[in-house]
């Protein structure tokens, strides 16, 4: 049976805005995206959290955080649990981003726990995964997306994988300006289908696989017409409301079929 999968476009706002400004980019975007037929989410600084639900609230937008704790509660001074985040709106969250990984020594067995612990609590992850330049250069982006999906994998049960949402981002594209080709893009994302598959084969087809290396308004369309890529996880663009209402609308055109 053939699978429709409904794209996704999840803005990453980084470490970005105060309240105020959430609001007031909000503010902007909406009017932009009010026609948007592809899903839409925005993952702002938890800070932002109870302005951005303030202004999201009667929209088609999901509210989203960047991170979260592996525990429900605990002696872990400066984090936050799932139901802490759920708690002023965020209905999804980022998992495991490279930046996490780089900057606070973010492991595979810790996207793993953070996921389970996001399902737990109801919150949808976006669980990130992707190679080093020198990984891609030296020919193991199979082996390093094989690696991370499978840690992020462990413990799910199908129903579970047929929901999730993972974001290819070759690090090597992350705000350097620099962009996988739309070909190359779609076969490590078809690789980490794959990875799925040969794990939860009834689960595969339905798993929205997103594009997270520098998608931006002129590179969206060509991106997003590969028939393995569902989405982008975006950067940049996504605090700017024209280019971000961009690669939202070219999300919005006919969807293909999944493979």
């Amino acid at each position: 049976m053939t699978v429709v999968r409904k794209k996704l476009i999840a803005g990453n706002w980084k470490m970005n805005l105060t309240p105020s400004e959430a609001a007031a980019l909000i503010d902007a975007t909406l009017p932009l995206i009010s026609e948007a037929s592809c899903g839409v989410a925005m993952c702002v600084p938890a800070v932002d959290l109870p302005a951005a639900h303030d202004r999201l609230r009667g929209s088609r937008v999901t509210l989203g955080a960047q991170n979260i704790h592996w525990a429900d509660k605990g002696a872990y001074t400066g984090e936050l649990s799932a139901a802490m985040v759920q708690s002023v709106g965020a209905a999804c969250v980022i998992i495991g981003h490279s930046e996490r990984r780089q900057y606070f020594a973010e492991t595979d067995a810790a996207v793993g726990m953070k996921t389970r612990a996001a399902l737990a609590a109801g919150l949808l992850p976006i669980v990130c995964v992707g190679e080093l330049k020198e990984e891609r250069l030296s020919g193991q982006t199979s082996e390093v997306v094989t690696r991370q999906t499978l840690a992020a994998l462990d413990g799910l049960t199908p129903d579970q994988v047929s929901s999730l949402v993972i974001a290819y981002e070759p690090v090597w594209a992350i705000g350097t300006g620099l962009v996988a080709s739309d070909e190359q893009a779609n076969e490590t994302i078809g690789v980490i289908r794959g990875v799925v598959r040969n794990k939860f084969p009834t689960a595969a087809d339905s798993v929205r696989i997103l594009y997270g290396g520098s998608m931006n308004a002129q590179n969206a369309p060509g991106l997003l017409a590969q028939p393995e890529i569902d989405g982008g996880l975006i950067g940049g663009a996504s605090l700017k409301p024209a280019d971000f209402a961009a690669i939202v609308n070219a999300a919005s055109q006919p969807l293909a079929a999944g493979s």
